[in-house]
C-alpha cells in the first residue's frame, strides 16, 4: 500500500460560450502600471456578449476605457484578469503570435486615420491582409477587386491615396476589412476625418455590410453615429454603465 496518494491538479477550463456569441467578454480587467508603485485601472470587470451579425456601438468620453476596450476586443492587448472569447476560441490566453494570427483572420479593422500605404494603389492596399497570411497571388487579386466592388469603387482600383477623397480611402479601408471575411468588423472613429455628408455615406455603407450579414462594432464618441447601430453600449471609468437598444430600434 503506498503510503501517500498522489493527488492530480486539475485546471478547470472557462465553459465554452454559447455557439450564437461570436464576442464574449467576462469580468474582463485591464491594469496600467504607471511607475512609483502607481496603476490605473482603465477596466474594471467589464462582462458583454455580442452575438452574431450584430450591429453595437461602444461610447464613451476620453478615459472612460472604450479605447481599450476596442484594443481587447482587437486583440491589440491582452487583459489583466478575465476571459474573452472571439468566434468559440479563447484568446485571452493566447501570445502574441497566435493574436496577430487570429487578428489577420477573424477582425477586419477601419480607422479614422484610413491607415493607407502612400505609394501603392486601392487594390495593393486592399491585398495586403493577404500578402500576410499567404494567399495566392490569383486568388488574391480577384477577392481584393470583390471587395473594391463591394464598396463601389471599382473605377478606382489603381488610383493612389493621394487620388481618392476622403470619403474613398475610408471605402478602400472598408474594402481591406472585408477581404479576409472577417468574423467582426471593428471600426474605431471611422467618420472622425470626414465632413458630415461624407461621413453620412459611410455610416450608409455600414448599414449595408450589416444587412449581408457582417458582425459590426462601432467606437465612437458621437451620439449621432452611434444610433446606426442597433445597440448602444456606454462605458464609463472602466465599466459598462448602460446597455441597450438604439433610439432608432427601441
Amino acid at each position: 500500500m503506498a503510503l501517500f496518494d498522489t493527488v492530480t491538479d486539475v485546471v478547470e477550463q472557462p465553459a465554452a460560450p454559447p455557439s450564437d456569441d461570436i464576442i464574449v467578454v467576462e469580468d474582463l480587467w485591464r491594469t496600467y502600471d504607471m511607475g512609483s508603485e502607481q496603476q490605473v485601472q482603465a477596466l474594471r470587470g467589464v462582462s458583454l456578449r455580442i452575438r452574431r451579425n450584430e450591429y453595437v456601438a461602444i461610447m464613451g468620453p476620453s478615459g472612460s476605457g472604450k479605447s481599450t476596450l476596442m484594443n481587447l476586443i482587437g486583440c491589440l492587448d491582452t487583459p489583466s484578469k478575465g476571459n474573452y472569447w472571439l468566434n468559440g476560441q479563447l484568446v485571452s490566453e493566447l501570445d502574441d503570435d497566435q493574436l496577430a494570427r487570429i487578428r489577420n483572420k477573424e477582425i477586419g479593422f477601419v480607422f479614422q486615420t484610413f491607415n493607407l500605404l502612400a505609394r501603392a494603389s486601392a487594390l495593393h492596399n486592399v491585398e495586403l491582409p493577404l500578402i500576410y497570411n499567404g494567399t495566392p497571388s490569383v486568388e488574391r487579386l480577384e477577392r481584393a477587386k470583390e471587395s473594391l466592388r463591394e464598396v463601389g469603387l471599382e473605377s478606382r482600383m489603381y488610383h493612389k491615396p493621394n487620388e481618392l477623397s476622403g470619403g474613398q480611402r475610408q471605402r478602400v479601408a472598408v474594402a481591406r476589412a472585408l477581404v479576409n471575411r472577417p468574423s467582426i468588423i471593428l471600426a474605431d472613429e471611422p467618420t472622425g476625418n470626414l465632413d458630415s455628408k461624407t461621413g453620412l455615406e459611410i455610416m450608409a455603407l455600414f448599414d449595408t455590410l450589416h444587412a449581408n450579414g457582417n458582425t459590426i462594432v462601432l467606437v465612437t464618441h458621437e451620439p449621432d453615429i452611434a444610433e446606426y447601430a442597433h445597440r448602444v453600449v456606454h462605458i464609463r471609468d472602466g465599466q459598462i454603465y448602460s446597455d441597450e437598444p438604439s433610439k432608432r430600434f427601441r
